[in-house]
């Protein structure tokens, strides 16, 4: 029997690739550890999204180095979208890992570990148009939040992003297989899932006779159990239909909370990204949402730095951050991708520019975040109590149907699964803090989850 113990990096689509891959290898009879020095084989679950991703999983395989010396027979391994990326260099020139297996080549992983426990190189990177893994069991611990793959690669080639390379084309799961997946869910008390894909908008289903669009698929998600909050990411813009704006509106189960990067405020620049909208169009959406899902938070990703980008087309981004108002960001400096189109412009922007641009970019979200949070004090909220908060166990932390994280005082009633309504009374910028009022019903018939 060898144990395997598992690290994942990344998105996460990577944190739901983790658990397809614990699901086969149990299946095959491999035990899982938690600590890498009882392992037989040690996977990295790799993110080549950013240069910074891949120099820490370098990092890691050279401290692993060290129990690889003291265990001749240890098999290491790299999954995900590093596998075909960085193939030739890690396992023929550095000779640094034993394995290599693509996010399309998971089936077959049993097959290349035994492999490489026999002293060969286990190898696998192809991609494929038609894998989904819909037939896979993922392995979860039990817990509140899980993550659904619902579909797997994309199709946009925006030219700064390596996913289409490393992750193949759009390929959907048939939506009877993500529902069954979430029953089981609501039976094991779960009670928060995010359905994920590269672009989630872009889902059809075309293998089953009931078939449906992202929109049939949200909707019959959220009649499985009332009590399950339903969340999805990534959104593209170019993809959001009136139709799905108003299924979100028609169910109170389905999160008032949408991801929709917006990558620049300048339209020059997301000419060259390849991102096909326009501001125009991106904050006419904005607008649509806000007024067809009262209460509707955004989140976004803005890249700082994109080659050519002047001064004014970062004014532009901070315009859109303004009138958009979003709740929160993941803010980067651009980082040239092999591959990709983008890495065949010059990165004319300096690095202090970049720097100096990303900074402004974080203040003023910060900014926006803090005034949108006070404004919040006073009122009444519905979260869900995912545990005790990080800083201390006389509070509990939990979040809203927007993502929002709540900081409440422990008391008897309370207790981790439950909804619990709360006051809001202190804000910063990244928490809200507030005051238990009471428990909310949650039988199975149906639930307000929003306050």
């Amino acid at each position: 029997m060898n144990n395997v113990y598992i690290e994942t990096y990344g998105c996460q689509m990577n944190v739901a690739d983790t658990e397809i891959v614990l699901g086969i290898l149990k299946k095959q009879g491999f035990d899982v550890t938690d600590k890498p020095e009882n392992a037989d084989v040690i996977l990295l679950n790799t993110c080549s999204i950013r240069d910074n991703a891949e120099q820490r999983i370098y990092g890691r395989i050279g401290n692993l180095k060290t129990l690889k010396f003291n265990k001749p027979g240890l098999v290491l391994g790299i999954l995900g979208c590093m596998a075909e990326r960085l193939r030739k260099d890690l396992v023929e020139d550095k000779k640094a890992v034993d394995l290599v297996v693509g996010p399309d080549e998971y089936r077959r992983l049993p097959e290349y570990i035994d492999v490489a426990l026999n002293g060969d190189k286990g190898i696998g990177v192809k991609l494929s148009r038609t894998e989904t893994y819909d037939d896979i069991e993922p392995h979860r611990e039990d817990g509140l939040s899980a993550w659904i793959s619902v579909m797997r690669g994309c199709d946009k080639f925006c030219t700064f992003c390596v996913v289409p390379f490393t992750r193949g084309r759009e390929r959907s799961r048939s939506l009877q297989s993500v529902i069954t997946e979430l029953e089981n869910l609501s039976v094991r008390g779960f009670k928060d899932v995010t359905l994920l894909g590269q672009n989630v908008n872009s889902y059809l289903d075309e293998t089953s006779a009931v078939g449906g669009d992202f929109a049939d698929l949200l909707s019959a998600a959220a009649k499985v159990d009332r009590t399950l909050r339903i969340r999805f990411s990534t959104s593209h813009p170019q993809d959001i239909s009136d139709k799905l704006l108003y299924t979100i509106a028609e169910h109170p189960n389905l999160c008032n909370y949408i991801h929709l990067p917006v990558q620049s405020g300048s339209n020059r620049i997301l000419e060259l990204m390849n991102r096909t909208y326009t501001v125009e169009h991106y904050l006419n959406l904005i607008e649509k949402a806000k007024k067809i899902i009262p209460g509707v938070s955004f989140s976004t990703d803005i890249i700082s730095g994109f080659p050519t980008e002047t001064w004014e087309d970062h004014l532009a981004t901070l315009e859109v951050m303004k009138q958009v108002r979003y709740d929160g960001a993941y803010m980067f400096k651009y980082s040239p991708r092999e591959g990709t189109k983008a890495f065949r412009m010059e990165d004319d922007v300096p690095e202090n520019v970049k720097s100096k641009r990303l900074q402004e970019i974080i203040d003023l979200q910060q900014t926006i975040s803090f005034e949108k949070n006070q404004a919040m004090i006073g009122k009444e909220e519905i979260i869900l109590v995912e545990g005790f908060s990080k800083k201390s166990n006389e509070f509990i932390a939990g979040r809203t149907d927007t993502n929002k994280v709540v900081i409440v005082p422990i008391t008897s009633a309370i207790k981790t699964g439950d909804y619990i309504k709360v006051k809001i009374n202190k804000a910063t910028s990244g928490t809200l803090f507030g005051d238990y009022l009471e428990n909310i019903n949650d039988e199975k018939e149906g639930i307000a989850l929003t306050a």
